[in-house]
């Protein structure tokens, strides 16, 4: 996906030094290309577009703007990889990123409306607090689930459907998401909790009809 990326991402031909750099430690990589290093950019870049574009294409839902995303996402590492403090992993420093230029994206999508579940107390009526187990075969393999709970998760404004997919879908600790989102730990859980209402809510009613 990416061959050249500012003139960083070519090939690597050696076989020694691919075979040593794979080799390498994340946090040496990442020291290496704070320094300079071109080739250890590169490999940065290789072990996270895959995971970057995924989550790009999950919140945005298109795939040139998921392209787009993750280039920025990466020309924003690139130009800023001397402030990455160590403190967290790479991938939940590059996840807040990739956040930001999602959430600045779909902010100047005027035209795009989505659901409102801020003041939706009906989410918590007893009848959307079914056990999940009464939604028939919730195997992820079922087709029918996962359209309806794409749909679902579609309607849900950027800021949801980011704490929904990082915590429950990337499997990031809560403390992790608020990190990435610049949200308080208890903010993360409402708004978690009101994501996973309002999908429950969806699917019991797609699968009471």
């Amino acid at each position: 996906m990416f061959d050249l990326f500012f003139g960083i991402l070519q090939p690597i031909k050696n076989p020694l030094f691919t075979k040593s750099i794979l080799r390498m430690e994340e946090k040496e990589l990442i020291e290496l290309a704070k320094s300079g290093d071109r080739k250890a950019l590169t490999q940065l870049v290789k072990d996270h577009e895959q995971t970057i574009y995924n989550f790009a294409f999950k919140i945005c839902r298109d795939r040139d703007k998921a392209e787009n995303i993750m280039q920025e996402t990466f020309y924003s590492m690139v130009k800023n990889l001397k402030q990455f403090d160590g403190n967290s992993k790479l991938s939940t420093w590059l996840y807040r990123i990739v956040s930001n230029h999602c959430l600045m994206s779909a902010r100047k999508e005027k035209s795009r409306t989505f659901v409102s579940i801020d003041n939706d107390d009906e989410l918590y009526v007893d009848k959307y607090i079914a056990d999940w187990s009464r939604i028939p075969n919730l195997n992820i393999e079922n087709t029918e689930l996962k359209m309806i709970l794409d749909n679902a998760i579609n309607k849900l404004s950027p800021d949801y459907r980011l704490v929904f997919l990082l915590r429950d879908v990337e499997g990031l600790s809560t403390e992790e998401t608020a990190n990435i989102t610049e949200l308080s730990v208890p903010a993360v859980k409402s708004r978690l909790h009101r994501a996973r209402a309002f999908l429950r809510k969806e699917l019991n009613e797609a699968f009471s009809k």
